[in-house]
């Protein structure tokens, strides 16, 4: 899960290196934070507030502290009970950071993963009851011989001192695979039951684009499996003719961040536009969110997508758009204490904008956006609520951190 559970060491004393967090000028009280000119000029939101929501400032001054430094393009994050964090980096390395900082030499045990260009390993997990269990759950681009690669999603026990994984179990394939090195998606959650959520790119490609809205292949999909990979029951197109059952909700682009809103049970998910259209999404069990045929995004080389539209009947709306793009990554809900004013509110890391974005949310509207950790200007991949209630983040940079933010003093 993406919020502490756990009781863990405080890393405040760990600094390596400390900053306030810097003091720009923010955007006038009901002026948006976005002031750069869209993508797609000529477009409109379906309703007021899905895009450029006014400007809001955190109540109390921040100051971010540099845990950990030399991980190579770190892609998931997740804290274990005892404090310590797993961290994949994407050429296939996972790695634990303690307490002190120190960042270990690669867990043993691993699968071969596909490394190239946006393959790699991506997201961690640990299981809800690794306590018990000490099952992890990592997502990976897998090579599949002459047939290419796909994502696919492991679990395996962490031994008690953290250096290998035992008894590795691939339990989701995404199907069918493809040769090139682009939208995996691959991002995890579980749900309050146990249910594991797991985002599928549609492998960029104008070829591969289409299979977002077919049934028959898991690209541009949410899947839904329990822990073991078997397929809910209730999911919703169990016993459809053609249908794969693993399939939660289609018409995705590529998911990066996917999470568990605790205070509500649901499940969101954040996805990459292509010029433009980055969306936030509540998940709907069955429902089609349009990618390719419907998107706020246009191609890169500023030509329209598909139709060029925006709206479709039996298309679901984004609950938020970019426009720019600001590629999100990772996200998490905040429901720690250490910030009152962030309770309720989503974090969203922020690789081409190299921000973090926090969202204030009113029901599943936002309402307001602030964005931080600029100084830092490096590409943010990934974010978690630690156990003592500050965020931290990891940034995608071949001498890659991780950071934590938290009220200065």
């Amino acid at each position: 899960m993406r919020h502490a559970w756990f009781a863990a060491a405080v890393l405040a004393a760990l600094a390596t290196a400390c900053s306030a967090q810097e003091a720009a000028a923010p955007a006038a009280p009901g002026t948006p934070v976005e002031t750069r000119p869209a993508n797609a000029p000529t477009q409109a939101p379906a309703f007021a507030g899905q895009t450029r929501a006014p400007a809001v400032v955190t109540p109390v001054a921040l100051a971010h502290t540099v845990v950990a430094r030399g991980l190579e393009h770190p892609w998931g994050l997740v804290q274990l009970p005892d404090g310590r964090w797993l961290v994949t980096e994407r050429p296939g390395r996972l790695r634990v950071i303690g307490t002190d900082g120190s960042v270990s030499a690669p867990v043993a045990g691993l699968p071969e993963v596909f490394a190239q260009r946006q393959g790699g390993l991506l997201d961690v997990i640990i299981s809800p009851t690794f306590a018990r269990d000490r099952l992890i759950y990592w997502s990976y681009s897998e090579p599949r011989g002459e047939s290419g690669n796909g994502t696919a999603v492991a679990r395996a026990r962490l031994s008690a001192d953290g250096t290998r994984v035992e008894n590795v179990q691939v339990i989701f394939r995404a199907i069918p695979p493809y040769g090139n090195g682009m939208h995996y998606g691959s991002a995890l959650t579980f749900d309050a039951r146990g249910r594991l959520y797991v985002t599928i790119g549609e492998r960029s490609d104008r070829a591969t684009r289409p299979q977002a809205q077919a049934l028959d292949s898991h690209y541009g999909k949410t899947v839904r499996i329990n822990a073991d990979g078997s397929v809910p029951a209730d999911n919703p197109f169990v016993g459809r003719a053609g249908a794969l059952p693993e399939i939660f909700s289609l018409g995705h682009r590529n998911a990066q961040g996917i999470a568990l809103r605790p205070s509500t049970g649901q499940i969101w998910s954040i996805e990459h536009g292509a010029r433009g259209g980055d969306e936030l999404n509540l998940e709907v069990a069955g429902a089609n969110y349009g990618w390719p045929d419907v998107t706020y995004g246009i191609e890169y080389n500023g030509q329209t997508i598909s139709e060029g539209i925006t709206a479709r009947d039996g298309v679901v709306q984004p609950d938020y758009y970019w426009d720019p793009s600001i590629a999100p990554g990772g996200m998490t809900f905040y429901d720690a204490a250490l910030v009152p004013a962030w309770r309720g509110d989503l974090f969203v890391t922020a690789l081409n904008g190299k921000h973090l974005a926090r969202l204030v949310l009113n029901g599943n509207r936002v309402v307001g956006e602030e964005r931080l950790l600029t100084d830092l200007n490096q590409r943010l991949r990934d974010v978690v609520v630690g156990a003592d209630g500050a965020l931290f983040v990891i940034t995608d940079e071949d001498d890659g951190q991780l950071v934590r933010l938290a009220p200065a003093g």
